[in-house]
């Protein structure tokens, strides 16, 4: 039989996990006091929230990693709740809303090359779908991509007298890209700072006015641009892209980590290039590997949103520029991103209401 004590009861919380974050609560310093009289225990959690789902979540969680330990006979974990300090009207760290804009969801991964523009795009549309008014910013300023996925790399954005940018509309979406200010092959030759203030043009200068969802889809990584949208804009949560392989899933972590640091909520994970299935006899192959989404998404405490195997349509759609959705709503991989924005529409509502 061990011995109990605090350092080992701490030991053990650290597998608990804050709601919808990487991070556990002992890192997070929720655990304000742990007492051991005889065999029973009494933690107390110290939580900033509005949701009640979090407290009972971070009950229940301590309690089930608690009870098991040798020599234990009962647990009683307390839970103090405050009120979370507001970060959208306290201006605290400078983020704030975008004009006329009602929610903003970043679209993230660590790594390039998970088809993170491909979700961004089709995500965009399928909220159009379901009845939202939506706007699209390429904030890959190096690699922007979305201007040819709305085929409109010809089409140049507009500017007021008063030096405000009237954004491209495309198919009832309203889109800003680099790739809508650059010739086809010239490439955007930028130190940091300026492409922080591109950045925060595509954000601030451009009229986004009467969209109930701007969807900023993220380079990879977690540089300077990452930063300037975390710290600067109030996000109502982000998305998370990545392949089944290990190698996607270990950048992924980080653009979760960064997310948790600044106290944006993951909304969920979206797994792309989930499989392959055959067109000739409907045989799946898991190419990059299988379930590491989903794994990903359980030690997140987040949904996994939806699963996006490999399709040759979809990727023609979006070279043609029109994405799948637009083009063809029935078509198995449209259903899928439409159920996604169904659920990230949720989501966000049921957080806003929380709030």
């Amino acid at each position: 039989m061990s011995t109990l004590s605090e350092e080992l009861i701490i030991e053990h919380l650290k597998a608990v996990k804050f709601p919808g974050y990487s991070r556990d609560i002992v890192s997070f310093g929720l655990v304000k006091e742990v007492k051991i009289a005889g065999a029973d225990i009494l933690v107390r959690l110290n939580v900033a929230t509005n949701n009640p789902a979090v407290p009972e979540a971070l009950k229940r969680d301590s309690e089930r990693v608690l009870r098991p330990i040798p020599g234990v006979s009962s647990v009683n974990v307390v839970i103090d709740i405050s009120a979370p300090p507001d970060m959208a009207s306290s201006g605290k760290r400078g983020a704030t809303q975008i004009a006329g804009v009602k929610r903003v969801i970043a679209i993230a991964s660590g790594k390039g090359g998970v088809g993170k523009s491909t979700v961004s795009a089709n995500l965009a549309a399928a909220l159009g779908q379901i009845g939202a008014n939506v706007g699209l910013c390429d904030c890959d300023i190096y690699g922007p991509s979305l201007s040819l996925m709305f085929g409109a790399t010809r089409e140049r954005p507009m500017a007021t007298s008063d030096n405000t940018i009237i954004p491209i509309e495309r198919y009832g979406i309203k889109l800003i890209s680099m790739g809508s200010l650059l010739d086809d092959n010239s490439p955007a030759i930028l130190r940091g700072p300026m492409v922080t203030r591109a950045t925060q043009q595509f954000l601030r200068q451009v009229d986004w006015s009467g969209l109930d969802y701007l969807i900023l889809d993220l380079p990879p990584g977690t540089g300077d641009i990452q930063l300037t949208v975390v710290q600067t804009v109030a996000l109502s949560g982000a998305i998370i892209v990545t392949t089944p392989q290990e190698v996607a899933l270990i950048d992924a972590r980080k653009a979760s980590a960064m997310f948790a640091k600044v106290n944006v909520n993951v909304l969920g994970i979206v797994e792309n290039m989930s499989y392959f299935l055959s067109p000739s006899d409907g045989k799946r192959y898991d190419i990059f590997g299988a379930g590491g989404g989903k794994r990903e998404a359980e030690r997140l405490h987040v949904p996994l949103l939806g699963e996006i195997p490999i399709d040759i349509e979809t990727r023609e759609a979006g070279d043609r520029g029109m994405p799948i959705v637009l083009e063809n709503r029935n078509h198995p991989i449209s259903q899928v991103f439409i159920k996604i924005a169904h659920e990230v529409r949720k989501r966000v509502e049921e957080q806003q209401n929380e709030n």
